[in-house]
């Protein structure tokens, strides 16, 4: 017991879903068997999965309303700050959109679910697809409480959006609003984790019902989705991040790439933007030659509203989901993917294990199973820490570019090799102090 304790998340997750797919295994069996068909597969099993993904809807409206009511009370700094805000959003938001577009096109190109067969494994109905003018129309609630009940995650978004807007334009009198929220979104956090301690269990149980009845191949397709999502962040990383700081400022992405690499690692090892924050202001400072004045505003709003890793996990799901289940989805659920997980990396938090939380609803949004979650969730701990990486990167990235166009940028420092090495051992914990108190 002890030493399941010591166990980190990862390793219990994976060994979850190697216990899931192994009892899945053996209970196949005795297939007809009315002992292992009522009270394990559809008994126990069952009751463990749903229990997991119960608790993850259940987070999924309160996460994503006081998280984007949060971001949005410090775009109040836009105002401040004029195009600077305007531009790190903008970059922000683009770098988002293209990122589930080429995470979706590289997994329609691929088909990593194709041949899984998951039919079977859960009931679904699928819903008529709404038009694009549908949706524009719908994202914008009339009731706003209704919208919450319902889980209608657009509308959540929207609203979330505004009063967050409207509650940084009120200035001072909403102070006490601001800290609530922020109290509200530190709880959520913690709930957030409070529910992640589940999914080892959860994972068993959701893994022990699928590999009883789907086809054996769906191994197969679970490595190619691995290989898919790693792909896609590679290309990210290499041609989009790295082709848009050519494009936009001349500045060498080999030098980028090479300056970066501390923080890059760091948020490998701790899966988590927000820790990341101090080594990512660090690097882009004292080794890539950013005005504190520019970086200190666009890297804590990038750990908040830039996951491009997020959603290409999120795009590369959801195909990865619909076509292991057998579902065709239209341009417009497409559409409506990129549109919601696009606005959703807005409320994303960074810390380890919340894009699963946000998959959920993008999944809920265009009707998939969530029972699909069960298969990626072995992987997903690996591929977090890739994404993370990837995120902070998009950050750095972001930041030059936007501390470039505003003359807020020391080139000769940028292009310094040696700049910021001799500061050996930086004191982490004092920089996250001095960025607590800038925010």
């Amino acid at each position: 017991m002890k030493q399941w304790i010591r166990l980190s998340l990862t390793a219990k997750v994976l060994i979850g879903m190697v216990a899931g797919l192994a009892i899945g295994l053996v209970m196949r069996q005795f297939t007809g068997s009315t002992f292992v068909e009522h009270y394990l597969v559809n008994g126990v099993f069952n009751v463990v999965g749903q229990i997991f993904l119960t608790a993850l809807k259940m987070i999924v409206v309160p996460l994503v309303f006081t998280s984007i009511v949060c971001g949005a009370c410090s775009l109040k700094d836009v105002t401040v700050l004029g195009r600077l805000g305007g531009k790190t959003v903008v970059f922000y938001l683009l770098t988002t959109c293209i990122a589930i577009s080429l995470a979706m096109g590289l997994a329609l190109l691929v088909g990593p679910g194709e041949g899984a067969n998951l039919e079977s494994a859960s009931s679904f109905a699928a819903s008529t697809a709404p038009s694009i003018t549908e949706v524009i129309i719908g994202m914008f609630p009339s009731n706003p409480i209704e919208a919450m009940a319902s889980g209608n995650t657009l509308q959540i978004i929207v609203f979330a959006l505004l009063f967050g807007i409207a509650i940084a334009a009120a200035g001072k009198p909403a102070e006490p609003i601001v800290k609530l929220f922020v109290a509200l979104n530190e709880v959520m956090m913690k709930l957030v984790t409070l529910i992640m301690n589940l999914a080892p269990y959860g994972v068993m149980g959701l893994m022990a019902k699928l590999f009883y009845s789907i086809d054996l191949g769906a191994i197969g397709n679970l490595i190619q989705y691995f290989l898919v999502v790693l792909g896609a962040l590679a290309l990210q990383l290499f041609i989009t991040y790295c082709g848009l700081l050519k494009v936009t400022t001349g500045l060498s992405p080999r030098i980028f790439l090479k300056k970066i690499q501390d923080a890059f690692m760091f948020a490998f090892t701790t899966a988590s933007s927000n820790a990341t924050i101090p080594v990512t202001l660090e690097a882009v400072t004292r080794r890539m030659g950013v005005s504190n004045k520019v970086a200190s505003f666009t890297v804590p709003l990038g750990s908040t509203i830039n996951m491009d890793g997020t959603a290409i996990m999120q795009g590369a799901a959801t195909v990865f989901i619909a076509q292991a289940f057998g579902i065709d989805l239209s341009m417009g659920d497409y559409l409506m993917v990129i549109v919601t997980a696009t606005l959703a990396s807005i409320g994303t938090a960074g810390v380890p294990g919340v894009g699963l939380v946000m998959l959920a609803m993008v999944l809920q949004q265009v009707g998939l199973p969530l029972e699909g979650i069960a298969l990626i969730m072995g992987v997903d701990r690996l591929l977090d820490m890739v994404r993370t990486a990837v995120n902070i990167t998009g950050d750095s990235v972001v930041t030059c570019i936007v501390a470039k166009s505003e003359g807020e940028m020391d080139q000769q420092i940028f292009n310094d090799m040696e700049a910021g090495e001799s500061d050996e051992n930086i004191d982490f914990h004092h920089i996250g102090e001095q960025q607590a108190q800038r925010a």
